[in-house]
C-alpha cells in the first residue's frame, strides 16, 4: 500500500515527538511520509527544567537519535507561517513544506509579557539555555548569599523553589503566589507540602500578586518591595500565534479549537495536541501537562493511522490520575485525583513518592524508545463515566 500521504508534525516536545514516533510505527506499511519540524535538535525534558535551573547537569538527548530507525525525517527550523488553504508551511521564512495532514504540537511557554519588567529582569524555564543562565546566577549568589524569588505558586513554581532551596541552602528563597500553593491538593498532601517548604526554609508570600519586576526586587500589589537578586518567573503561559495568524479557528488564548477527535473545527486536516489544543470533555477543558499531552499525541497518531486506512474513529477520552510534585531530590508528594483532577483521599509521600516521581519524569523517553517497535499506551485513565458522551 502506498498512498503518498505526507504528514508534518510541528514541534518536537513531549507530544510532537511521541505522535511522530507512534505514527511512524502505526503507518509503516502504508507509504506515509512523516516530517518532524523543530527549531532545536535537542529534545527538551520540560519535566526536569527546574533541575537545570538549580544547577544540576542532565543528559542531553538529540532528536535525530530518538528518531533513528523510525523513518521520520527531521527538519531543524522554525515554522514561521502556515497556509492552510494550500496546505503548506513556511520554515525559517523561506523554505516551504507541503502537507496532507498537519499535527500542530507547538506547545506553550511562560508568559513574561503581562507584567512590567518580567521580560527584562526575570528568568524562565522556557529553554535549557535560559535555565542554565539562571543556574549560573545562583552560583554567583551562593558565594555571598542573596534572595531568590520564584513568582508563581503552581506545581512548576513549587518544584523550582524547593529544588533551589535544597541545592543552595545559603540562599533565601521566596515563593510568591496570589493563590495558595498546592491549593488543588487534598488536605493531607497539602499539609505535607507545607512542611517540606518549611523544612527547606522557603518563605511564602501568598495572596500576593507581583505588579512589577525590578532589576533587584519585585513589587507587590499592596506596594511592598521584596528584594530579589534573581527572579524566576513561572506564572502564566502563552502559545504561539502561528495558528491564529493563519486564520485557523482558535479561542481567546490562541489554542486551536478542536472537535471530539482533536481535529481543527475550521480545518479538519489539522490535528492539534497538547498545550496547543483547546480540548473540552464533559467535565471541562483539559490544561497543559505532560499527563494530558501524551494521551492526545497517542490518540492522534492512532486516529491518523485509522483515517489513512479509511477506518472510523472514536472520540478522545481522558481522565486525570495524579499530581506528582518533586520537593527537591530527596522528597516528593503525589496527590491521586479523580478524572476532573479533584483530589482523592489517597496520596503518596517521602521515598516512595520520590521513586514514583522519577518514574513519571523518565517515562517519556522510555516510551519513545519502545514505541519505535511496539504500541505503548500512555493513557492511565479514560475517566470512566465522566468522559463518556452519547456518541461513544
Amino acid at each position: 500500500m502506498n498512498n503518498g500521504h505526507h504528514i508534518v508534525v510541528l514541534g518536537a516536545g513531549y507530544t510532537g515527538m511521541f505522535s511522530a514516533i507512534r505514527l511512524a510505527h502505526r503507518t509503516r506499511r502504508t507509504g506515509v511520509k512523516i516530517t518532524l519540524v523543530n527549531p532545536s535538535s535537542r529534545f527538551v525534558e520540560r519535566l526536569r527544567m527546574h533541575q537545570i535551573a538549580a544547577g544540576q547537569e542532565l543528559a542531553v538527548h538529540r532528536i535525530p537519535h530518538l528518531l533513528a530507525g523510525t523513518g521520520v525525517t527531521f527538519v531543524q527550523g522554525t515554522a514561521t507561517a502556515i497556509d492552510p488553504e494550500n496546505r503548506s508551511i513556511t520554515v525559517d521564512g523561506f523554505r516551504s513544506l507541503g502537507y496532507d495532514r498537519l499535527v500542530y504540537a507547538l506547545g506553550s511557554s511562560t508568559d513574561t509579557g503581562s507584567i512590567p519588567g518580567a521580560d527584562a529582569h526575570a528568568f524562565t524555564l522556557n529553554s535549557p539555555e535560559i535555565a542554565g543562565r539562571f543556574a549560573a546566577r545562583l552560583a554567583e549568589l551562593s558565594e555571598s548569599g542573596g534572595t531568590v524569588t520564584v513568582c508563581g505558586g503552581g506545581l512548576t513554581g513549587i518544584e523550582a523553589a524547593t529544588e533551589i532551596a535544597e541545592s543552595h541552602p545559603g540562599l533565601d528563597v521566596t515563593l510568591i503566589s496570589p493563590d495558595e500553593p498546592g491549593g488543588m491538593m487534598g488536605g493531607k498532601a497539602r499539609a505535607y507540602l507545607y512542611r517540606a517548604l518549611d523544612r527547606l526554609g522557603v518563605t511564602l508570600e501568598t495572596g500576593a500578586r507581583v505588579t512589577k519586576v525590578l532589576p533587584d526586587a519585585v513589587e507587590l500589589g499592596d506596594g511592598r518591595i521584596v528584594r530579589s537578586d534573581a527572579c524566576l518567573w513561572t506564572a502564566g503561559v502563552k502559545v504561539a500565534s502561528l495558528a491564529a495568524d493563519a486564520r485557523i479557528a482558535t479561542d481567546d488564548r490562541g489554542l486551536i479549537l478542536v472537535d471530539a477527535t482533536l481535529r481543527s473545527v475550521s480545518h479538519p486536516e489539522i490535528h492539534a495536541i497538547g498545550d496547543a489544543a483547546a480540548v473540552r470533555l464533559p467535565w471541562g477543558q483539559i490544561h497543559g501537562t505532560c499527563q494530558s499531552g501524551l494521551p492526545t499525541a497517542q490518540y492522534t497518531a492512532d486516529t491518523i493511522a485509522r483515517l489513512v486506512r479509511g477506518k472510523a474513529v472514536k472520540p478522545f477520552r481522558f481522565g486525570y490520575f495524579h499530581q506528582p510534585v518533586s520537593l527537591g531530590r530527596r522528597d516528593a508528594v503525589i496527590q491521586f485525583t479523580k478524572a476532573d483532577e479533584t483530589p482523592r483521599r489517597q496520596c503518596l509521600t517521602g521515598r516512595s513518592a520520590v521513586a514514583y516521581k522519577e518514574m513519571v519524569s523518565g517515562s517519556p523517553l522510555k516510551t519513545y524508545r519502545l514505541s519505535r517497535r511496539m504500541n505503548v499506551t500512555t493513557i492511565v485513565s479514560k475517566g470512566g463515566r465522566a468522559t463518556r458522551t452519547g456518541s461513544d
